[in-house]
């Protein structure tokens, strides 16, 4: 009859989960790098220590946008603001930008990293071009 209780009792009991503790890597000499993805649809910015471990992201429809505010310049800005607050623990204070897309978000997204206290030490434009583009429809026969 012991037994069954006992059975009981630790079958309610939570389990305990072996998670390992986030750990905050503190960045070299405060230096990292900002991604800044700018679609028509939707911006996502991250950032990234030198050697491109993720640090922090967000994305505007992370941030409670819908629809086409996502690709705002303001929405842009609320994203980065709560990424750099994510990130403050970690010492950042200096980024290379990387902007890639064609969206309308992308040059309020770096005036907005500007402006919440990092240094912008150089913007790179990534945007994927094709040499050649896709193969052409063939010719319509009437």
């Amino acid at each position: 009859m012991e037994n069954t209780t006992t059975l009981a009792a630790e079958a309610k009991a939570p389990a305990k989960k072996n998670r390992k503790k986030k750990t905050v890597a503190h960045l070299l000499k405060g230096k990292g790098q900002a991604h800044i993805q700018s679609t028509y649809n939707n911006t996502i910015v991250t950032l990234t220590d030198q050697s491109g471990n993720v640090i922090s992201w967000s994305s505007a429809g992370k941030c409670g946008f819908k629809s086409a505010k996502k690709a705002t310049p303001y929405a842009a800005g609320v994203v980065v603001k709560e990424v750099i607050e994510k990130s403050k623990d970690t010492g950042l204070k200096e980024v290379d930008v990387f902007v890639k897309g064609v969206g309308p978000a992308r040059e309020g997204a770096v005036r907005a990293l500007a402006a919440n206290g990092l240094q912008i030490a150089s913007i790179k434009d990534v945007t994927p071009v094709p040499h050649n583009g896709c193969r052409a429809k063939k010719p319509r026969r009437v």
